[in-house]
């Protein structure tokens, strides 16, 4: 029997919740963690919300899929049928979203998508996380057999200044919070980081409540539960780059109580290097179907089954538009890194970054005259804040040239459109000017 799919995904969290050693209160997913297996080189492919979800969805570039910017300002998947539900309703599984998904807008957006149905729920955890419980109880109830996929979308943690989210409103207590880097430890960033961790325990809360309906209902013996987020957190330097603060996620699977789903559990490490448009393709090896010709990512299942220690030699990430324009792209090796910028801006793209205290503080030290390189080459290793360029180290020729040549390729490879030029924006989408401050207002 086919099992089923519990997909739980944040807005912006990077990894900073317990699972991966940071002092935030996130009991279930450390408890989620400590059933199934955590995996600490996960790497969305695109540090940009739409983009990256799209990634994961369709098993592809974001570039490939069409999401070159976010749904709500106008950007749309070039083919809703390339979403993993439906290659899982061929298989026999039925698709319900509750709470946000992301890849596309309007109030027809689940439609779009595909799904069987939508709960509708699209903000506060606590909401999402009672229809969601309620579904759950609903369907064992109905004696329905068929495998579900169900698609629970979090705005949370995400700073959304307009609406009731907790993060940005000076409710967290800063006094004993550590302020990571690539941020100064101030009275202003230790207050950001302490909303943050109101706003990360609120996602715990409704995800526990989550896990604890499946345990209720009797699926949880038979579901294979994924968490993950889209990107980095929403500070500088973090979100909407590409250096492992923006691209660096949460990943935590626990598998059914099979023989097959074992494979996930016991608390488990996985260090392979991996991409989320890697998620497609290992699902569908371990459910046994077919994986369509368009998905690109490779199944990591051989990793699990200790087969090997890695898959890629390489992975790839990518920003196009987001709130405005900012063109790069990125290769990242076990031991370097390179990213190399195509609009010839040299300083940085401000509406990309959302607003808190963390930036203001930056902007009030010179951050928007500050230059940005157009290569940038880290060593991993030696400088994993990835804060020393290496691009005009003649010692680091050799490496420049293997992942220029790296990077170029699968360009082509992928028929990137930024090989063509600057990459347009679809007719009618909303996107701010590179040189504004903020993505709510003009700077």
């Amino acid at each position: 029997m086919l099992p089923n799919i519990l997909y739980l995904h944040s807005h912006d969290t990077g990894r900073f919740i317990s699972p991966y050693g940071h002092a935030f209160s996130t009991p279930n997913l450390q408890h989620l963690a400590q059933e199934g297996t955590t995996f600490r080189q996960m790497f969305c492919a695109a540090p940009s919300c739409s983009p990256s979800r799209a990634a994961l969805l369709t098993g592809q570039c974001a570039h490939s899929s069409g999401m070159l910017g976010l749904a709500h300002r106008g950007w749309t998947l070039h083919d809703y049928s390339q979403h993993i539900l439906h290659t899982l309703r061929r298989a026999g599984y039925t698709s319900t979203l509750c709470g946000i998904q992301h890849i596309a807008a309007g109030p027809e957006s689940a439609k779009i998508i595909g799904y069987d149905e939508d709960l509708q729920p699209r903000s506060h955890a606590q909401n999402v996380a009672q229809s969601a419980g309620e579904w759950l109880e609903n369907r064992a109830k109905s004696g329905e057999t068929a495998p579900f996929f169900l698609d629970v979308g979090f705005i949370e943690t995400h700073t959304l200044f307009e609406d009731e989210s907790t993060f940005g409103r000076g409710l967290g207590d800063p006094r004993f919070v550590r302020v990571p880097p690539p941020l100064p430890d101030t009275p202003q960033t230790r207050q950001d980081f302490a909303d943050y961790s109101e706003s990360v325990k609120i996602l715990d809360g409704a995800i526990g409540a989550i896990l604890a309906a499946l345990e209720k209902t009797g699926f949880a013996q038979n579901t294979l539960v994924i968490f993950t987020t889209d990107h980095g957190i929403p500070f500088p330097a973090m979100k909407c780059n590409l250096t492992d603060f923006g691209c660096g996620v949460a990943f935590i699977v626990r598998g059914p109580q099979t023989e097959t789903g074992q494979i996930w559990n016991g608390g488990q490490v996985c260090d392979a290097m991996l991409c989320q448009s890697d998620v497609f393709p290992t699902l569908c090896e371990f459910l046994g179907i077919a994986v369509p010709s368009h998905v690109q990512g490779t199944s990591f299942l051989p990793v699990l089954r200790g087969e090997t220690a890695q898959i890629h030699d390489e992975i790839f990430a990518e920003v196009t538009h987001h709130a405005a324009y900012e063109p790069m792209r990125s290769v990242r090796t076990q031991r370097h890194q390179y990213i190399r910028r195509f609009d010839g801006r040299q300083t940085p793209v401000l509406p990309n970054c959302d607003d808190s205290r963390a930036k203001t503080l930056w902007l009030e030290h010179g951050w928007k005259t500050r230059k940005i390189e157009e290569e940038q080459l880290f060593d991993l290793v030696f400088d994993p804040n990835q804060t020393q360029n290496l691009a005009q180290n003649p010692d680091f020729a050799p490496v420049l040239a293997d992942l220029r040549n790296r990077l170029q390729n699968w360009m082509e490879r992928t028929n990137d459109p930024i090989l063509n030029g600057p990459v347009p924006v679809p007719s009618g989408t909303m996107e701010k000017n590179p040189d504004d401050i903020s993505p709510r207002r003009v700077g």
